[in-house]
């Protein structure tokens, strides 16, 4: 059956007839029926060089043999227990192994829900209400972060979603990215902010990288007045190298978030922090969090093989480092806005200048894009089909798909 034919099913079935809105190509999305190292097979028949790898989580590629291997020898032994098992003090200590302002972490199943147990966690530990966020960035889509972008740090935060609370939300404030002075001028005006929740690269529209010296300012800032800062690391944990972008930028959290390439492909997510704050989180402390599906053995198995794959060939990161730069030389060539990158991670803004802050993404052109995006989807290289996603590269994308890739981009971008 073809692709236009199941979502002609799936129309009457589910929303829009997908199950996340980012997947509602026009005029209708593609559907996969496998997929092997960085390659999809359409059930059209198409095979595509993949650069979205799930939005993240498959640093390793489609169905590596190692986590794979992992997977089928869990599930001999069962996927869900309902109990504590030995897998989740194995991830629990590489985690906090690499992280070094990360004492405890606690398992759950997203990122989702990583991020809305640690806000939880952050009020808990202050007694204070308020959260600051970056304009455009995202934690997922639990109430308290759906917040319209406004105009600066003194506006309330607005719902970004029907039957989201403006209650609820005029406890969120935002600031710009790469702006340490408009975060300390609104901490400056309210002493009941509990915590600073930040993609230290912005992934949900980028990448969007910080300034020199941005991550180390709202560290020193929010210290000063008392304020947790979250790391979200949903996207940059083990993306951007091993410790993330906690060790990349040389920064302690308070709080930090993880998802995606720690499960190894499969659903899972996880929020830590500094011994003292974690030890409030039930059933040590009043800080109510829980999960049917928290600490799955699959997941965890499959994080633990991936992580320990990574140190055991640091390797990758450098040879995907090369890769997108690779691609960014031709694309720079093109003359036709601006490539941006860092590792594995690389987006093409069609913007003139490499954009700082989500006012400055939302000035990029998307009709352009989609018809960029097009163009390269027709040459079969699928990137993630928004100007306002980051692209991905894993291990498993040889020489030839690189080499491939960079082709298209200047073909395109020419054109």
């Amino acid at each position: 059956m073809k692709s236009s034919d199941l979502f002609e099913r799936a129309e009457a079935l589910m929303p829009g007839g997908v199950s996340s809105p980012v997947r509602a190509i026009k005029p209708y999305p593609f559907y996969v029926e496998r997929a092997a190292g960085s390659h999809l097979t359409t059930v059209d028949g198409a095979d595509l060089v993949d650069c979205c790898l799930g939005y993240g989580p498959l640093i390793l590629g489609h169905a590596h043999p190692a986590v794979r291997e992992a997977i089928g020898r869990q599930l001999e032994k069962g996927w869900l227990y309902g109990t504590p098992s030995p897998l989740e003090i194995d991830l629990a200590e590489l985690i906090t192994g690499d992280h070094p302002g990360i004492d405890m972490v606690r398992f759950v199943s997203s990122g989702s829900e990583a991020t809305m147990a640690a806000i939880r966690l952050a009020r808990g530990y202050t007694g204070k209400q308020d959260i600051i966020k970056v304009e455009g960035g995202f934690h997922g889509a639990h109430d308290a972060v759906l917040v319209k972008a406004g105009s600066g740090a003194t506006t309330l935060g607005l719902p970004d979603s029907a039957g989201v609370l403006a209650d609820v939300v005029a406890h969120t404030r935002q600031v710009p990215y790469n702006d340490p002075e408009a975060l300390e001028t609104l901490l400056a005006g309210n002493d009941d902010v509990a915590a600073f929740i930040l993609e230290p690269i912005m992934g949900n529209i980028g990448p969007v990288l910080p300034d020199d010296d941005y991550i180390a300012d709202v560290r020193e800032i929010t210290a000063a007045y008392d304020v947790l800062l979250i790391l979200d690391e949903v996207i940059t944990g083990y993306r951007v190298g091993i410790g993330g972008a906690e060790v990349l930028y040389g920064v302690k959290p308070d709080l930090a978030t993880f998802g995606k390439i720690i499960g190894g492909g499969l659903p899972i997510g996880a929020f830590g922090g500094r011994r003292d704050i974690m030890e409030l989180v039930a059933p040590a402390g009043p800080v109510y969090q829980a999960g049917t599906f928290s600490g799955n053995p699959v997941s965890l198995a499959a994080g633990s093989v991936t992580l320990r794959y990574l140190h055991e060939h640091p390797e990758i990161y450098r040879r995907l480092d090369d890769a997108t730069r690779a691609i960014g030389e031709v694309a720079a060539d093109a003359g036709r806005g601006s490539f941006v990158r860092i590792g594995s991670a690389f987006k093409h803004f069609f913007r003139d200048a490499p954009p700082r802050n989500y006012r400055e993404v939302k000035e990029c052109d998307t009709e352009a894009f989609s018809r960029f995006w097009k163009a390269m989807l027709d040459l079969g290289i699928f990137l993630p089909p928004s100007q306002f996603e980051t692209n991905f590269l894993s291990a498993a994308h040889t020489g030839q798909d690189i080499e491939y890739i960079a082709d298209a981009y200047g073909s395109c971008l020419f054109a």
